[in-house]
C-alpha cells in the first residue's frame, strides 16, 4: 500500500490546521509539511508555496512567535534570557529574530527580581550550606540567569563568603565553554 501525499491546496489546509491547534515556527511548519509532501523537488516547491501564503495572509511569523513565546516564558516560567534564547534556537528561530525578541522584552526586566520569583515558584528558600547553595545556584543557571544575577540573589540573602564559591565555580565553567 502507497502512502498518498497531499497536494498544495491540502498542504495549505492541513498547515492552518496545524497552526490552529498551536503556534509555530517556519521550522516547525515546513517539518511537519515535509512529513506529508511527496519527497524531492516537488514536494519542496509545495511546502514553500505554502509557507509563502501562510506568511502573505499573516498566518506565520516567526517574529511574532518569538514575542509571544519570549512573554510567556518571562511572564508564566520566569526565566532568564539566556535560557530563552536557547529554547527559541531549538525551535528553529533565526538568531536575529530570537535576540531581538529577547532584548525587547528583556530590557527593562529587573532580572534578580526575576530570579528571587523564580526560586518563589519552584518553592526554593534560603540555602542553609554549601550543597543547598550550590543547588540554588544550579537551579537559577539552568533556568537561564547570568552568574552576575545568581550572586546579587545570594548576596541578598546573606550567604556566606565560602559558599559563594559555587557561584566563582559556574563562571570558571561558563568562560570555559
Amino acid at each position: 500500500m502507497t502512502r498518498a501525499f497531499l497536494t498544495e491546496p491540502a498542504l495549505y489546509d492541513y498547515a492552518i490546521k496545524a497552526l490552529g491547534r498551536r503556534m509555530r515556527t517556519e521550522f516547525e511548519l515546513r517539518r511537519i509539511l515535509s512529513a506529508k509532501a511527496e519527497p524531492g523537488e516537488r514536494g519542496q516547491a509545495a511546502i514553500k508555496a505554502v509557507v509563502a501564503r501562510l506568511k502573505e495572509n499573516g498566518y506565520l511569523s516567526d517574529a511574532a512567535y518569538a514575542e509571544t513565546f519570549t512573554r510567556l516564558r518571562q511572564e508564566n516560567d520566569k526565566l532568564g534570557s539566556r535560557r530563552v534564547r536557547q529554547k527559541l534556537a531549538a525551535k528553529g528561530v533565526p538568531s536575529r529574530i530570537a535576540q531581538q525578541a529577547v532584548e525587547d522584552r528583556y530590557s527593562a526586566t529587573d532580572e534578580v527580581a526575576l530570579a528571587r520569583e523564580h526560586l518563589a515558584r519552584k518553592r526554593i528558600g534560603k540555602p542553609e550550606n554549601e550543597k543547598e547553595t550550590a543547588r540554588v545556584v544550579r537551579r537559577l543557571a539552568a533556568a537561564g540567569f547570568s552568574s552576575g544575577v545568581i550572586y546579587k540573589v545570594l548576596r541578598e540573602w546573606d550567604v556566606p563568603d565560602d559558599a559563594l564559591a559555587a557561584v566563582e565555580d559556574l563562571e570558571e565553567e561558563t568562560t570555559s565553554e
